[in-house]
């Protein structure tokens, strides 16, 4: 399993790099198939946030859904414990529910592209994450863009993939009436969703 290492703000110094694969050999038992984990430790500069100044953001690569966590704390070691704990955590809930669904027939992906649209004035920069940023205009407004494969499913379904990534909204083709729709998450363990009128394709209906 390969263990990708990088500083945002920051240098990441060996000691911490040996701490930290140390730490991540715990994830090869509870996800044996990850292929890679990618490690993104940050610093914020401002003094104003000092107790939550080091961020550790932890991604697993596995032939299944992408598995994440993040965390803050004066201390990156400290950020560390934290995000690891939240990414255990969502391992054991993603192990646990392919058990019970190993009968499950998988869905047949959906292509959703958006529609063609005029190239950006400003040559976008990609990220490491594969999203492309571009600037809005001459303003510092800064537009981050991603394409996800889409495969339809149920709203139970997109709103486990959203707690497994830690995200507050999940985009997903709804299996019933194919229609794109976002879960998103309100106060507690309540939940929203918005559809739009049309679906993406008839192809896309599943039965």
């Amino acid at each position: 399993m390969e263990i990708v290492v990088a500083g945002r703000r920051t240098e990441v110094s060996p000691k911490f790099r040996a701490h930290l694969e140390d730490k991540l050999a715990k994830i090869e038992q509870l996800a044996p198939r990850a292929q890679r984990i990618d490690v993104l430790v940050s610093h914020e500069v401002n003094p104003r946030q000092a107790d939550s100044s080091e961020r550790v953001e932890l991604t697993v690569i596995d032939k299944g859904p992408v598995i994440r966590a993040e965390a803050c704390a004066d201390d990156r070691y400290a950020a560390l414990d934290l995000a690891l704990a939240k990414l255990l955590e969502r391992l054991r809930r993603s192990r646990d529910r392919r058990k019970d669904h190993r009968n499950h027939t998988p869905l047949t992906p959906v292509d959703v592209r958006p529609p063609e649209a005029e190239p950006p004035a400003q040559e976008p920069v990609v990220a490491a994450d594969g999203s492309v940023e571009v600037t809005l205009g001459d303003s510092p407004v800064v537009i981050r863009e991603k394409t996800h494969q889409a495969q339809p499913m149920t709203i139970d379904d997109a709103l486990y993939e959203m707690e497994l990534v830690g995200h507050d909204f999940f985009l997903f083709v709804d299996a019933e009436t194919a229609q794109p729709a976002v879960a998103y998450r309100r106060r507690g363990w309540s939940y929203g969703v918005i559809k739009l009128d049309s679906p993406v394709a008839a192809q896309a209906r599943v039965g």
